[in-house]
């Protein structure tokens, strides 16, 4: 059923209504798809997709249909429904993103040269910190985060640095994202450590979720002073590990300020 098709069989009062509740009801059911899908590991079947959503078998084959057809989603074996990387390539395609992600990619790769450890960029999406680019170490060892993975804001570096320079409305509106998403209140302690991380500038700390890995994270500023992502290091020691963590926090910050001004930070 088309759009159009789709309208004209929506009565006066159904619109009124609508314009309550949400003004695109198909849409809402394909964006329910999606995000679903986000979440997953492993593909869903449609009767599973049905039952998640609360939705009928009928209502989701016509989402998954068009989905399909658009290159969103497609059949990962036995009937089963997964994301594509098309949201992904299209997020890189845009064009803050893209900017950002040029600006920053040449600085990652000094960096990981420099200091013999991978680096990644992260920003915040709906509650989590979303990996747009990594760089490996220049050694046969080394800790990676994989490109386009997610990690909650709460068990991140990046998640904390980004929210600790954010400015307050864009703050209270990621708390709020992140609420929303996990059902969760935020630890007891977030303010102070908010606080911590913004009067140095930065965070180096065990990782949240790796023993052995220390995160060296900055933010990347715009051009208002509020951050929109960070590049972090985050640290092995192995035998090829021979520039300092003073030295590693300096170039960091350095690479972090040279991204920032490039994208329009005036200092």
């Amino acid at each position: 059923m088309s759009l159009k098709q789709t309208a004209k069989q929506t009565s006066p009062r159904t619109k009124r209504n609508l314009k309550n509740d949400y003004a695109a009801p198909a849409l809402d059911k394909g964006l329910d798809v999606i995000e679903l899908l986000a979440h997953q590991t492993v593909g869903l079947s449609m009767s599973q997709i049905a039952r998640e959503l609360n939705r009928s078998v009928s209502e989701i084959f016509r989402m998954l249909l068009c989905l399909e057809h658009r290159g969103y989603i497609a059949q990962a074996g036995a009937e089963k429904y997964s994301l594509t990387l098309k949201l992904f390539k299209l997020v890189q395609e845009h064009p803050p993103t893209e900017r950002l992600i040029s600006e920053a990619l040449p600085v990652m790769h000094r960096l990981a040269s420099q200091t013999m450890q991978s680096c990644h960029l992260g920003v915040v999406e709906s509650g989590r910190v979303v990996i747009l680019a990594q760089v490996n170490a220049p050694t046969s060892v080394g800790f990676y985060v994989k490109l386009g993975s997610t990690v909650d804001i709460m068990e991140a570096s990046s998640g904390y640095v980004i929210l600790a320079h954010q400015n307050k409305a864009e703050q209270e509106r990621t708390l709020t994202e992140w609420q929303r998403e996990t059902g969760r209140k935020p630890p007891k302690n977030l303010e102070a450590h908010l606080a911590l991380i913004q009067k140095k500038g930065f965070e180096k700390r065990e990782s949240y979720q790796v023993r052995g890995v220390v995160n060296f994270s900055f933010p990347v500023l715009d051009h208002t002073g509020s951050a929109i992502a960070a590049i972090t290091i985050p640290y092995i020691d192995h035998m090829d590990a021979h520039i300092s963590p003073a030295s590693i926090t300096e170039m960091l910050r350095a690479g972090t300020q040279e991204v920032s001004k490039a994208i329009g930070l005036h200092v």
